[in-house]
């Protein structure tokens, strides 16, 4: 099998639970190495909940199905494996969840002391790489309060690119931003997953999506649907 052909995510037979509640039964589907896919569906339907259970904020019960993410089996992941999954990720939230009193250098060299960097020239570089990526390159020594709202949103990008995931989760990533703004956004995460990076996008923003269509997983009625979106 090719690398661009191999699945980076794989589920078989899923139910999700949210506080012991079946929110999702029986879902399949696979996204593979360099796929982009929207994720949508009703506020309560069960999106965020799946994204929780793909980078183990929530755990895969017994019994409910088969779970594979970027080659970590999902049932029975044990806590000391969650770092080195979660490493293998990047995860964007809506919220950005910056670090308010430390410059946008700072915010990045947090994440990589974290993730057991050692080298501060190696550090530097990397920080700078993704800034660069994000076109943010000049404002390393701003706080985020000094950044525009989607200028926040690609340093939450850049962040979760640091490690050089396999897969970036972005969970409602524009549902803060003007229309202009978050098409800026969506874009940047497809010229990711041109790159090689899957990206899985949950999104209740049919703009966004109507100006750059792709695959979609839909959640309704307690099931995921597949489709692609060719508008």
């Amino acid at each position: 099998m090719k690398e661009s052909e191999q699945a980076v995510v794989e589920a078989h037979n899923l139910n999700v639970f949210q506080q012991g509640n079946l929110v999702l039964s029986e879902v399949s589907f696979r996204v593979l190495a360099g796929e982009f896919v929207y994720l949508v569906g009703k506020t309560g339907s069960g999106k965020s909940s799946l994204l929780k259970m793909l980078y183990a904020d929530l755990p895969v019960p017994s019994g409910a199905g088969s779970l594979m993410v970027c080659g970590y089996n999902m049932f029975g992941l044990k806590r000391s494996e969650v770092p080195a999954l979660r490493r293998t990720l990047g995860i964007v939230f809506q919220d950005f969840q910056l670090l308010s009193d430390r410059s946008v250098l700072e915010n990045l060299m947090f994440v990589l002391r974290a993730t057991d960097w050692k080298d501060a020239a190696a550090m530097r570089q990397r920080c700078q790489e993704v800034l660069g990526m994000v076109d943010l390159g000049s404002k390393g020594q701003k706080l985020p309060f000094q950044l525009s709202g989607g200028e926040q949103q690609r340093l939450a990008i850049a962040r979760a690119l640091l490690n050089q995931p396999k897969l970036v989760l972005a969970d409602e990533p524009t549902g803060n931003l003007d229309p202009q703004t978050s098409n800026d956004i969506v874009k940047l995460l497809r010229d990711l997953s041109k790159q090689g990076t899957a990206v899985i996008m949950a999104s209740h923003d049919f703009s966004s999506i109507q100006q750059s269509p792709a695959r979609m997983l839909t959640c309704d009625g307690g099931r995921l649907y597949d489709s692609l979106i060719t508008l």
